[in-house]
């Protein structure tokens, strides 16, 4: 039994999709998600920023007493997750391995079909997680810079996030996948417009479902569940606007968001 709370973070509001799908599987533990809002989007950074941001949020972490920790976002996943877990002294898991074994399993012809931001295609890290668990599949990774921005200003569907799915995922179904990774925490909000342009035929992939389900079997095999009869809580922190987040934020979550801390990193700075 361990009753400390789990962190998960993100770039932005994304990471909330997997908070909502940890609470599904795990409605006992306590959460600390921490949004990077002020410094999203992730995806154009060059890979060293990225990793000094997402270190000193798991220094903001830690000092809430977390016993794991969830990287809740492709970009940061990709960039510094094999870093971070050699560094600390945590478990800590990311987005992308959980996505890639899911559509390992999911699909028939083993023809996979990613869409992510530009940091998370240029890494490569999915087509390495997926051939490390089946040479034989074909990955078609793709770079879709402006559907995370649909997301965040709450533009889920009508013609103009319709048309840039379509232009998006055209050369994909032209590829002939019959599943398709949404490596982005923010992509499940644009669920219904992308099956629609795609099909029925091409399953969607959700990392944030498969890393939920990942972190309840880490955590039950390590008898690290939380057995307190308090009632579970959100904290939600960000480093951005706090009435931005809450409205925003709700649409992730899928209930009100009552109050959001607003924190400024570094907290102090990393001793080395």
């Amino acid at each position: 039994m361990d009753n400390r709370p789990i962190g998960i973070f993100d770039s932005g509001l994304g990471g909330l999709t997997v908070v909502k799908e940890v609470t599904k599987q795990l409605p006992n533990e306590e959460i600390i998600y921490f949004g990077d809002t002020a410094r999203f989007p992730y995806g154009p950074r060059n890979t060293s920023e990225i990793r000094g941001f997402v270190f000193e949020i798991i220094d903001y972490l830690l000092y809430n007493n977390v016993k794991f920790i969830v990287i809740a976002c492709n970009s940061a996943s990709a960039a510094a997750l094999e870093m971070a877990q050699q560094y600390y002294d945590i478990p800590i898991i990311g987005v992308i391995e959980p996505g890639a074994r899911a559509a390992v399993q999911a699909t028939r012809c083993r023809r996979v079909g990613v869409i992510g931001t530009q940091a998370t295609i240029s890494s490569g890290s999915y087509p390495g997680a997926i051939k490390s668990i089946d040479a034989g599949v074909k990955v078609n990774p793709l770079a879709c810079p402006d559907l995370a921005d649909f997301v965040e200003r709450n533009e889920l569907t009508g013609p103009r996030v319709e048309k840039a799915v379509k232009w998006y995922l055209e050369p994909l179904m032209r590829a002939g996948i019959d599943s398709l990774i949404l490596g982005c925490t923010h992509y499940p909000l644009l669920s219904e417009t992308i099956s629609s342009v795609v099909g029925k035929d091409i399953k969607l992939i959700s990392s944030a479902e498969e890393t939920a389900h990942e972190l309840k079997e880490f955590l039950t095999r390590k008898d690290s569940l939380r057995e307190d009869e308090l009632t579970p809580a959100f904290k939600l922190v960000s480093s951005g606007d706090e009435n931005t987040f809450r409205k925003l934020g709700a649409k992730f979550l899928g209930q009100q968001i009552e109050s959001v801390e607003r924190v400024s990193l570094p907290l102090k700075e990393r001793v080395e």
